[in-house]
C-alpha cells in the first residue's frame, strides 16, 4: 500500500507522542518499543528473531546508507513490529546493495518513522523504561493512539518462542560467510568426522549457526518444543540453547526439557538459551528496565579478568541471587552489574547472556565456541570434570 502522505506518529503508553516521516510499509503497528546502540548491522536487527514482539529505534542518526543485501539476513524475514530512525537515507551507497531499506520494510509490511528526535526518544525510554507504544501512518489521533497503547499487552508472561522456532528439526551445513568466496560448506568428509551438536532454536540467528559448523560441528536444528527424549534419540555429543525473544518464564516446557539434559551432555547456551538454563536450575528471571541492545555493551570475564566489548538484544535478565551454589557467576555486565554469563557446578554447562556470534557487532566473544568444541572433546574422558580441565587449559586466574 503506497502512502497518500508521509506523515506519521509514534505514541508511547505513558502519553509521551512523536510526530515525524513514514518509510517502510503505511499502515499501523503495535509492540514494546526499545532502542539499539550499534552504529552498523540494521538489517542483522532487524531480522533477529529475537525481537519478536517489539519495535526498534536506532540511536545511530543515519540508517539506510548501505542498503539491504541478502547475504546478511539472520534469518527468513524481518521480526521487528516496527522501525525508528532519526534519518532515513533512501538512496544506498554500497556495492553490495541489492535494494533499499524502504522498499524492503515495505515488501515485509512492517512500517517505520522517520525525523523524529531519536535522541530524546531514547533519554525518555532510559528514565520511563521500555514500554508499549504505536507506530502508525494511517491514523493521527494521538489520544487514540496512546490508549492502543496502554492497552495493549507487554511482553511478560508471553510466549513468542513458538511464533519464531522452526516447524520441523532440519540439518545446517553451512560455515561462515565472507567476501571472497560467500558462503563455505565443509566437505562431506569433514562433516562426517565432526561432532554432533544439537541446536534448539528458541529463534536462532543463522550467525550462530555458521560459526558452530566453522568451529567443527556438524548441527542439526531441533524445534523448541522438542522433549530431552528426542534430543537424546539423536545422540549428540553436545547441545546448544539458542537465542529467542521475549520472558523465558513464558516457556516452561522449554526450562524443563534443559532440565533433562543436564548433566547428560556438554551444553552452551546463549541469550534465551542463557536464562532458561538459569530457570531449570531452579533460579529466576526478572524484566529488565529497557534491556540492552547493541553492539558495544562492556561485560568482564571474571575469571580471566579481562573486558569484553559485547553485542546484545535482551529484555530480561537472570537473578544471580537465586542461583546461589547451583552455578557460578562467570561474565558481570560492567553498565548495571547483571548478570552476563553462568558456569556449571559439577555440571558440564556454559552460558552467556550476549551473543559471541556478534552479527553485528565486535568479535571479541569468539573464544566460546571454541570453548565449547573444547568441552564436547573433554566430556566423553572427564565427565563432568571436563569444563574445569577446559578452563585450566585456557589459563587465566581461577575462580
Amino acid at each position: 500500500m503506497k502512502a497518500a502522505s508521509k506523515e506519521a506518529i509514534l505514541a508511547l503508553a505513558d502519553g509521551r507522542v512523536f510526530r515525524g516521516r513514514a518509510f517502510g510499509a503505511i499502515g499501523e503497528s503495535t509492540a514494546e518499543v526499545v532502542f539499539n546502540t550499534a552504529m552498523t548491522g540494521y538489517q542483522e536487527v532487524l531480522t533477529d528473531p529475537s525481537y519478536k514482539g517489539q519495535m526498534v529505534c536506532m540511536t545511530c542518526p543515519e540508517i539506510g546508507n548501505v542498503g539491504i543485501n541478502a547475504d546478511d539476513e539472520e534469518s527468513a524475514r524481518v521480526y521487528v513490529e516496527g522501525f525508528i530512525v532519526r534519518e532515513y537515507v533512501a538512496q544506498p551507497s554500497s556495492w553490495r546493495s541489492e535494494m533499499a531499506l524502504g522498499e524492503y520494510l515495505e515488501r515485509a509490511d512492517v512500517v517505520g518513522i522517520e525525523g523524529i528526535d531519536t535522541r530524546a526518544l531514547v533519554r525518555h525510554i532510559r528514565t520511563a523504561g521500555a514500554q508499549e507504544a504505536v507506530i502508525s501512518s494511517v491514523n493521527f489521533d494521538a489520544n487514540e493512539l496512546v490508549a492502543k497503547a496502554k492497552a495493549a499487552p507487554g511482553l511478560v508472561g508471553r510466549d513468542l518462542v513458538k511464533e519464531v522456532t522452526t516447524a520441523s528439526a532440519y540439518e545446517w551445513d553451512v560455515a561462515d560467510w565472507d567476501f571472497a568466496g560467500g558462503d563455505r560448506k565443509p566437505s562431506k568428509e569433514e562433516l562426517r568426522n565432526a561432532p554432533l551438536v544439537v541446536a534448539i532454536d528458541y529463534g536462532i540467528k543463522r550467525n550462530i549457526l555458521r560459526r558452530l559448523v566453522a568451529t567443527g560441528f556438524r548441527v542439526s536444528v531441533m524445534p523448541a518444543s522438542a522433549s530431552a527424549a528426542q534430543i537424546f534419540a539423536l545422540n549428540p555429543d553436545g547441545i546448544f540453547l539458542s537465542n529467542g525473544p521475549a520472558d523465558p518464564a513464558a516457556v516452561p516446557y522449554a526450562a524443563e526439557t534443559v532440565r533433562g539434559l543436564l548433566g547428560r551432555k556438554p551444553i552452551f547456551g546463549i541469550c534465551l538459551g542463557h536464562q532458561l538454563l538459569g530457570l531449570a536450575l531452579g533460579g529466576r528471571t526478572y524484566k529488565l528496565a529497557f534491556g540492552h541492545h547493541g553492539a558495544n555493551h562492556p561485560v568482564m570475564d571474571l575469571r580471566r579478568r579481562r573486558i569484553e566489548i559485547t553485542s546484545q538484544n535482551h529484555g530480561f535478565a537472570v537473578d544471580a541471587e537465586s542461583l546461589a551454589g547451583k552455578a557460578d557467576l562467570s561474565h558481570l555486565n560492567l553498565n548495571d552489574k547483571t548478570v552476563e554469563g553462568l558456569r556449571g557446578v559439577g555440571l558440564p554447562f556454559f552460558s552467556v547472556q550476549y551473543h559471541p556470534e556478534a552479527s553485528p557487532g565486535p568479535h571479541d566473544s569468539n573464544y566460546l565456541f571454541n570453548r565449547f568444541r573444547r568441552l564436547v572433546n573433554h566430556f566423553p574422558r572427564y565427565g563432568e570434570e571436563a569444563l574445569d580441565r577446559v578452563l585450566a587449559e585456557e589459563g587465566g586466574h581461577g575462580g
